[in-house]
């Protein structure tokens, strides 16, 4: 296979990790099946803080935890090997930083989140780092509405980029807002250390794994095992380490070390 940028581990390995099957090619239609596959397959997780095992923005290193250590991670790690893996395809990878919504309507600071905008015939926003959000990439235009897996999101213009909003109660919400400078893997090295250092962010205070599915989400948060179907949501207390080690292992295909 044929590729413009040498992949670390190999463009192979990391298709297998992702179970990916069929043509590969720099296509809009393999830009959305990867995105899905992605999703399907790498959980969104934060348990190297709780191993206390330092989270970098290294590509190399990134790529070694996704694909050999059958790992996940969070947005930095995420969208930063899936960018890597677009790129060793032949697909325009752009970095982006965004900054995440909160609660009273504000935005949190700069490289707060990693996004990725993907140019073919026109350009496109892909994310596989943010926890339960858009399954396929959104063509990256102001105001249209796009639909998918029964939501809504839309990108709205502000100044210098986009804000991310999802329809959820009857009302747009935001998710994030982000501009178009293209931006390098190490300019999150901040953020990143922050989100696993800091008590006032919200991974040091939870112990997350969490995974799309073609039916909903599966998610393990602290001790509690949470899956939703569709609009069904069943949460259970997991009975200690020993049953959350398994259902790591058996939901997320994921085994730590003791």
């Amino acid at each position: 296979m044929s590729s413009q940028h040498e992949l670390k581990v190999g463009v192979d390995a990391y298709l297998q990790r992702i179970k990916f099957v069929g043509e590969v090619r720099s296509t809009e239609s393999t830009l959305r099946a990867l995105h899905r596959a992605h999703l399907f397959t790498v959980p969104f997780e934060n348990l190297d803080i709780g191993l206390g095992r330092e989270i970098v923005c290294d590509e190399t290193r990134i790529l070694h935890k996704i694909v050999n250590e059958h790992r996940g991670g969070f947005c930095y790690e995420l969208n930063g090997a899936f960018a890597a893996l677009l790129r060793a395809l032949g697909f325009r990878v752009t970095l982006l930083s965004a900054r995440v919504a909160r609660e009273d309507g504000s935005y949190g600071p700069e490289f707060d989140h990693l996004t990725l905008r993907v140019d073919l015939k026109e350009p496109w926003l892909a994310d596989v780092g943010f926890g339960e959000c858009f399954l396929e990439p959104l063509r990256l235009e102001s105001r249209t509405e796009q639909a998918q897996s029964g939501r809504i999101y839309r990108l709205t213009s502000m100044d210098s980029g986009f804000g991310m909003e999802v329809m959820a109660d009857g009302k747009w919400k935001r998710e994030y807002a982000f501009t178009l400078q293209p931006r390098e893997l190490s300019e999150f090295a901040g953020m990143c250390h922050y989100h696993q250092t800091s008590p006032e962010s919200h991974f040091t205070r939870q112990r997350i794994c969490s995974m799309a599915t073609p039916e909903g989400r599966v998610t393990l948060s602290d001790e509690k095992l949470i899956e939703t179907r569709g609009a069904s949501r069943e949460e259970r207390l997991l009975s200690g380490d020993k049953e959350w080690r398994a259902r790591l292992r058996e939901r997320f295909g994921v085994v730590l070390p003791e």
